[in-house]
Protein backbone atom coordinates (compact mmCIF):
# COMPACT_ATOMS: atom_id res chain seq x y z
CA UNK A 1 0.00 0.00 0.00
CA UNK A 2 1.36 3.40 -1.04
CA UNK A 3 0.56 6.40 1.18
CA UNK A 4 1.32 9.66 -0.69
CA UNK A 5 2.98 12.45 1.31
CA UNK A 6 0.60 14.57 3.37
CA UNK A 7 0.57 16.72 6.50
CA UNK A 8 -0.08 14.11 9.18
CA UNK A 9 -0.19 16.80 11.93
CA UNK A 10 2.02 14.60 14.17
CA UNK A 11 -0.52 11.76 14.09
CA UNK A 12 0.61 8.22 13.18
CA UNK A 13 0.88 7.44 9.49
CA UNK A 14 0.88 3.72 10.28
CA UNK A 15 -0.94 3.29 13.57
CA UNK A 16 -0.81 0.40 16.03
CA UNK A 17 -2.69 -2.68 14.83
CA UNK A 18 -2.83 -1.43 11.24
CA UNK A 19 -4.77 -4.04 9.25
CA UNK A 20 -2.11 -4.30 6.54
CA UNK A 21 1.11 -4.21 8.59
CA UNK A 22 0.08 -4.90 12.21
CA UNK A 23 3.67 -5.64 13.27
CA UNK A 24 4.93 -2.09 12.54
CA UNK A 25 4.17 1.49 13.63
CA UNK A 26 5.27 4.78 12.04
CA UNK A 27 4.86 8.47 12.84
CA UNK A 28 6.50 11.67 11.62
CA UNK A 29 6.68 14.47 14.19
CA UNK A 30 7.52 18.05 13.19
CA UNK A 31 8.39 20.63 15.85
CA UNK A 32 10.03 24.04 16.16
CA UNK A 33 12.35 25.24 18.92
CA UNK A 34 10.82 24.77 22.39
CA UNK A 35 7.85 22.70 21.22
CA UNK A 36 7.38 19.20 22.56
CA UNK A 37 5.45 16.08 21.62
CA UNK A 38 4.31 13.36 24.02
CA UNK A 39 3.42 9.80 23.11
CA UNK A 40 3.08 6.24 24.40
CA UNK A 41 2.27 3.17 22.27
CA UNK A 42 0.95 0.19 24.26
CA UNK A 43 2.17 -3.19 22.96
CA UNK A 44 4.83 -1.60 20.71
CA UNK A 45 8.51 -0.86 21.29
CA UNK A 46 9.61 2.25 19.39
CA UNK A 47 12.68 4.16 18.27
CA UNK A 48 12.98 7.97 18.01
CA UNK A 49 15.18 9.02 15.06
CA UNK A 50 15.55 12.70 14.09
CA UNK A 51 15.56 13.00 10.30
CA UNK A 52 16.68 16.61 10.74
CA UNK A 53 17.39 18.83 13.73
CA UNK A 54 18.12 18.03 17.37
CA UNK A 55 15.84 16.92 20.20
CA UNK A 56 15.94 16.03 23.87
CA UNK A 57 14.17 12.74 24.58
CA UNK A 58 12.71 11.79 27.95
CA UNK A 59 11.63 8.16 28.41
CA UNK A 60 9.78 7.61 31.69
CA UNK A 61 12.21 9.99 33.41
CA UNK A 62 15.40 8.76 31.68
CA UNK A 63 16.81 11.72 29.76
CA UNK A 64 18.75 11.55 26.49
CA UNK A 65 19.88 15.08 25.55
CA UNK A 66 20.78 16.52 22.13
CA UNK A 67 19.83 13.56 19.93
CA UNK A 68 20.32 14.23 16.23
CA UNK A 69 22.91 16.35 14.46
CA UNK A 70 21.62 16.71 10.92
CA UNK A 71 20.78 19.95 9.20
CA UNK A 72 18.67 20.36 6.09
CA UNK A 73 18.08 16.73 5.10
CA UNK A 74 18.93 13.07 5.77
CA UNK A 75 22.16 13.35 3.74
CA UNK A 76 23.47 16.05 6.10
CA UNK A 77 25.16 13.96 8.81
CA UNK A 78 24.83 10.59 10.51
CA UNK A 79 21.73 9.19 12.24
CA UNK A 80 21.16 8.96 15.98
CA UNK A 81 18.27 7.49 17.92
CA UNK A 82 16.69 6.46 21.21
CA UNK A 83 15.17 3.04 21.88
CA UNK A 84 11.86 3.25 23.77
CA UNK A 85 10.46 0.22 25.65
CA UNK A 86 6.92 -1.04 25.10
CA UNK A 87 4.30 1.42 26.35
CA UNK A 88 6.79 3.90 27.84
CA UNK A 89 5.77 7.57 28.11
CA UNK A 90 7.97 9.72 25.89
CA UNK A 91 8.49 13.47 25.55
CA UNK A 92 10.37 14.77 22.49
CA UNK A 93 11.49 18.41 22.84
CA UNK A 94 12.95 20.37 19.93
CA UNK A 95 16.22 22.15 20.86
CA UNK A 96 17.17 23.27 17.33
CA UNK A 97 15.35 25.76 15.11
CA UNK A 98 13.19 22.94 13.78
CA UNK A 99 13.12 19.16 13.63
CA UNK A 100 11.48 16.34 11.75
CA UNK A 101 11.49 13.13 13.77
CA UNK A 102 10.73 9.59 12.67
CA UNK A 103 9.11 7.33 15.27
CA UNK A 104 9.44 3.66 14.29
CA UNK A 105 7.78 0.79 16.12
CA UNK A 106 7.30 -2.96 16.24
CA UNK A 107 4.82 -5.07 18.16
CA UNK A 108 6.36 -6.77 21.21
CA UNK A 109 5.20 -8.20 24.53
CA UNK A 110 8.08 -7.49 26.93
CA UNK A 111 9.41 -4.31 28.53
CA UNK A 112 13.17 -3.72 28.13
CA UNK A 113 15.45 -0.81 29.05
CA UNK A 114 15.74 2.46 27.09
CA UNK A 115 19.09 3.46 25.54
CA UNK A 116 20.48 5.88 22.98
CA UNK A 117 22.29 5.07 19.73
CA UNK A 118 25.11 7.36 18.61
CA UNK A 119 28.35 7.36 16.64
CA UNK A 120 30.03 3.97 16.80
CA UNK A 121 26.72 2.32 17.77
CA UNK A 122 25.60 2.55 14.12
CA UNK A 123 26.20 -0.53 11.96
CA UNK A 124 27.40 0.55 8.50
CA UNK A 125 27.18 -1.68 5.43
CA UNK A 126 28.04 -0.74 1.86
CA UNK A 127 27.54 -3.18 -0.98
CA UNK A 128 26.80 -3.52 -4.68
CA UNK A 129 28.59 -1.69 -7.48
CA UNK A 130 28.08 1.02 -10.04
CA UNK A 131 28.48 -1.60 -12.80
CA UNK A 132 25.55 -3.67 -11.48
CA UNK A 133 23.45 -0.54 -10.72
CA UNK A 134 23.05 -1.80 -7.13
CA UNK A 135 25.50 0.40 -5.20
CA UNK A 136 24.05 1.39 -1.84
CA UNK A 137 24.84 2.14 1.80
CA UNK A 138 22.88 0.96 4.84
CA UNK A 139 23.03 2.58 8.27
CA UNK A 140 21.54 0.25 10.89
CA UNK A 141 20.28 2.30 13.85
CA UNK A 142 18.79 -0.71 15.61
CA UNK A 143 20.80 -3.47 13.97
CA UNK A 144 23.17 -6.27 14.84
CA UNK A 145 24.98 -4.27 17.54
CA UNK A 146 21.76 -3.85 19.52
CA UNK A 147 20.51 -7.41 19.06
CA UNK A 148 20.45 -8.38 22.75
CA UNK A 149 18.81 -5.10 23.84
CA UNK A 150 15.77 -4.96 21.52
CA UNK A 151 12.73 -7.18 21.09
CA UNK A 152 11.51 -7.45 17.45
CA UNK A 153 12.32 -4.01 15.99
CA UNK A 154 14.85 -3.39 13.21
CA UNK A 155 15.43 0.24 12.11
CA UNK A 156 17.74 1.26 9.28
CA UNK A 157 18.42 3.99 6.73
CA UNK A 158 19.15 2.92 3.15
CA UNK A 159 20.85 5.15 0.59
CA UNK A 160 21.54 4.70 -3.09
CA UNK A 161 25.19 5.56 -3.79
CA UNK A 162 25.62 7.71 -6.87
CA UNK A 163 22.67 8.55 -9.07
CA UNK A 164 20.09 6.04 -10.19
CA UNK A 165 20.04 2.29 -9.60
CA UNK A 166 18.23 -0.55 -7.87
CA UNK A 167 17.64 -1.40 -4.24
CA UNK A 168 16.15 -4.51 -2.67
CA UNK A 169 17.47 -6.59 -5.56
CA UNK A 170 17.61 -9.54 -6.13
CA UNK A 171 13.87 -9.54 -5.46
CA UNK A 172 13.11 -10.96 -2.03
CA UNK A 173 10.23 -11.42 0.38
CA UNK A 174 9.69 -12.10 4.09
CA UNK A 175 5.99 -12.79 4.54
CA UNK A 176 5.95 -16.34 5.94
CA UNK A 177 7.46 -17.89 9.06
CA UNK A 178 9.16 -21.03 7.69
CA UNK A 179 12.62 -21.34 9.16
CA UNK A 180 15.34 -21.76 8.10
CA UNK A 181 14.29 -20.31 4.74
CA UNK A 182 12.18 -17.26 5.66
CA UNK A 183 10.67 -15.19 8.48
CA UNK A 184 7.49 -13.10 8.66
CA UNK A 185 8.45 -9.46 8.97
CA UNK A 186 6.10 -6.58 8.15
CA UNK A 187 7.93 -3.61 6.67
CA UNK A 188 7.29 0.14 6.34
CA UNK A 189 9.35 2.57 4.25
CA UNK A 190 9.49 6.37 4.05
CA UNK A 191 11.30 7.74 0.98
CA UNK A 192 13.34 10.87 0.38
CA UNK A 193 15.08 12.01 -2.82
CA UNK A 194 18.00 14.32 -3.61
CA UNK A 195 17.16 16.64 -5.29
CA UNK A 196 13.71 16.43 -3.73
CA UNK A 197 11.91 16.59 -7.10
CA UNK A 198 13.26 13.11 -7.85
CA UNK A 199 11.19 9.96 -7.68
CA UNK A 200 11.31 6.20 -8.09
CA UNK A 201 9.27 3.06 -8.47
CA UNK A 202 8.41 0.50 -5.81
CA UNK A 203 7.60 -2.87 -7.37
CA UNK A 204 5.50 -5.54 -5.70
CA UNK A 205 4.95 -9.08 -7.00
CA UNK A 206 3.07 -11.70 -5.05
CA UNK A 207 4.25 -15.29 -4.87
CA UNK A 208 2.85 -17.24 -7.82
CA UNK A 209 1.79 -14.18 -9.84
CA UNK A 210 3.28 -13.77 -13.30
CA UNK A 211 3.12 -9.97 -13.07
CA UNK A 212 3.02 -7.51 -10.21
CA UNK A 213 2.27 -3.87 -9.44
CA UNK A 214 4.34 -0.68 -9.61
CA UNK A 215 3.93 2.35 -7.33
CA UNK A 216 5.32 5.77 -8.18
CA UNK A 217 7.04 6.98 -4.98
CA UNK A 218 8.06 10.59 -4.40
CA UNK A 219 9.75 12.59 -1.65
CA UNK A 220 7.79 11.81 1.53
CA UNK A 221 5.96 8.72 0.24
CA UNK A 222 5.32 5.88 2.70
CA UNK A 223 5.03 2.26 1.60
CA UNK A 224 3.54 -0.56 3.70
CA UNK A 225 4.74 -4.02 2.70
CA UNK A 226 3.02 -7.07 4.13
CA UNK A 227 3.76 -9.68 1.45
CA UNK A 228 5.43 -10.25 -1.90
CA UNK A 229 8.74 -9.54 -3.61
CA UNK A 230 9.56 -5.83 -3.41
CA UNK A 231 12.59 -4.31 -5.18
CA UNK A 232 12.65 -0.56 -5.93
CA UNK A 233 14.51 1.74 -8.29
CA UNK A 234 15.35 5.45 -8.49
CA UNK A 235 15.41 7.41 -11.75
CA UNK A 236 18.81 8.42 -13.21
CA UNK A 237 20.21 11.72 -11.93
CA UNK A 238 18.77 11.37 -8.40
CA UNK A 239 19.69 9.76 -5.10
CA UNK A 240 17.13 7.83 -3.06
CA UNK A 241 16.89 7.30 0.70
CA UNK A 242 14.38 5.23 2.58
CA UNK A 243 13.80 4.90 6.29
CA UNK A 244 13.11 1.24 6.99
CA UNK A 245 11.07 -0.31 9.81
CA UNK A 246 10.90 -4.09 10.20
CA UNK A 247 8.80 -5.88 12.80
CA UNK A 248 9.12 -9.63 13.20
CA UNK A 249 6.35 -12.05 14.11
CA UNK A 250 8.37 -14.84 15.73
CA UNK A 251 11.89 -13.42 16.02
CA UNK A 252 13.91 -10.26 15.49
CA UNK A 253 16.46 -11.56 12.96
CA UNK A 254 15.29 -11.20 9.36
CA UNK A 255 15.56 -14.14 6.99
CA UNK A 256 14.90 -13.04 3.42
CA UNK A 257 13.73 -15.45 0.73
CA UNK A 258 15.10 -14.52 -2.68
CA UNK A 259 12.91 -15.02 -5.71
CA UNK A 260 14.21 -18.16 -7.45
CA UNK A 261 13.92 -16.47 -10.85
CA UNK A 262 16.64 -13.98 -9.89
CA UNK A 263 18.50 -15.72 -7.06
CA UNK A 264 21.61 -16.32 -9.18
CA UNK A 265 22.18 -12.54 -9.07
CA UNK A 266 23.31 -12.97 -5.45
CA UNK A 267 26.63 -14.08 -6.90
CA UNK A 268 27.03 -11.00 -9.14
CA UNK A 269 26.52 -8.22 -6.57
CA UNK A 270 29.61 -7.51 -4.40
CA UNK A 271 29.06 -7.65 -0.64
CA UNK A 272 25.36 -8.55 -0.72
CA UNK A 273 25.73 -11.60 1.52
CA UNK A 274 27.32 -9.41 4.21
CA UNK A 275 24.31 -7.08 3.89
CA UNK A 276 21.93 -10.01 4.41
CA UNK A 277 23.80 -11.11 7.54
CA UNK A 278 23.44 -7.66 9.18
CA UNK A 279 19.63 -7.74 9.43
CA UNK A 280 19.55 -9.38 12.85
Amino acid sequence: MHIPPYDNANKPIVDAEDALVPLTYFNIVKLTRGEHFDYAVPSYETCVVPATGTVDVDVDGATFPAVGNRGVDVWDGEPEGVYVPVGARVRITCVSEATEVFVAGAKFDQVLEPFDVRGDDIDLVQYGSDDTKTHRKIKHILGQKQHGKVGRLLVSELYTVGQGGWSGFPSHKHDTDRLPDETRHDETYNYRFRPSKGSGMQLLQQEGDAVGEAYHVVDGSTMCLRSGYHPCVVMPGYEMYYFTILGGLGQRSLKQYFQPTHAEQLHTIPGILDMVAKFK
